[in-house]
């Protein structure tokens, strides 16, 4: 694992979108396309923000997967992540090629649909944030490490529901939805690539005890290190916590 640490929020998004377009970029160079996965969230705004506007990318190359959705949430709702794909990813690129996880559908037969299309060839990058409560997509602890289900159906612990709220998406705990859609742990770490971009001085918890605890369920993010090509990137708050000596064993 390497770990990227920069000062400011806007520094590392710039830097991690760099990166993100130059990873797109080849592999539509050697294959013709491109397979990526998108996370949401708050904290991937400025990130997409510089991502989509990078001219380093045949967009219609490009097919995306999303990693998670509430379960019954319309696609009007602010929190929804279908709208938060279209708004800031699929209007402002020319991806063409994409398949959206619908909460209000019969969410068994969306998790087995979406995870035979996701299989049908390689991806060749995720990108992930990781949770308040250490969570990776909707996989909140104690993850299922064991599965090999592309997509599951979950349940949300009230600290990730509390952060849903924090960030604006709810006006209470009791507006947010108790299960989703999630990929899960094993299926994001086949992707060839993982890029996690993870701002903010609440999550320098986590951060630390992903980058420097035991690899365990109850802590998913902790997970990433099992993978042989992931790319962190923090800024001084999320790295915070963070060792020196930690920074230098992985960077």
């Amino acid at each position: 694992m390497k770990v990227r640490r920069f000062e400011s929020r806007r520094e590392m998004a710039r830097a991690a979108a760099a990166h993100a377009a130059s990873t797109i970029a080849r592999a539509v160079a050697a294959r013709g396309q491109a397979r990526i996965i998108v996370a949401t969230g708050a904290s991937q705004f400025e990130f997409l923000e510089d991502l989509v506007s990078s001219h380093e990318v045949d967009w219609t190359r490009v097919t995306l997967f999303h990693l998670d959705e509430y379960v019954g949430l319309p696609i009007d709702h602010p929190a929804s992540f279908r709208k938060y794909i279209l708004e800031r990813v699929l209007r402002k690129t020319a991806i063409q090629d994409y398949l959206l996880l619908d909460g209000e559908a019969d969410v068994r037969e969306v998790c087995r649909r979406a995870g035979l299309a996701l299989n049908a060839l390689p991806v060749d990058v995720a990108f992930v944030g990781i949770g308040e409560n250490g969570h990776l997509a909707f996989n909140d602890p104690p993850a299922d490490f064991a599965t090999e289900e592309p997509y599951l159906v979950v349940q949300l612990d009230e600290a990730c529901r509390r952060q849903q709220v924090g960030e604006g998406w709810f006006g209470s705990i009791a507006d947010v939805p108790r299960s989703a859609i999630s990929m899960s742990i094993r299926q994001i770490l086949k992707s060839a690539e993982i890029i996690g971009v993870v701002p903010d001085a609440r999550k320098a918890a986590p951060v630390k005890a992903a980058l420097e605890g035991p690899v365990t369920p109850d802590l998913p993010a902790s997970a990433l290190r099992g993978h042989p090509a992931v790319t962190m990137y923090l800024d001084a708050a999320s790295a915070a916590l963070v060792a020196p000596e930690t920074l230098g064993r992985f960077a």
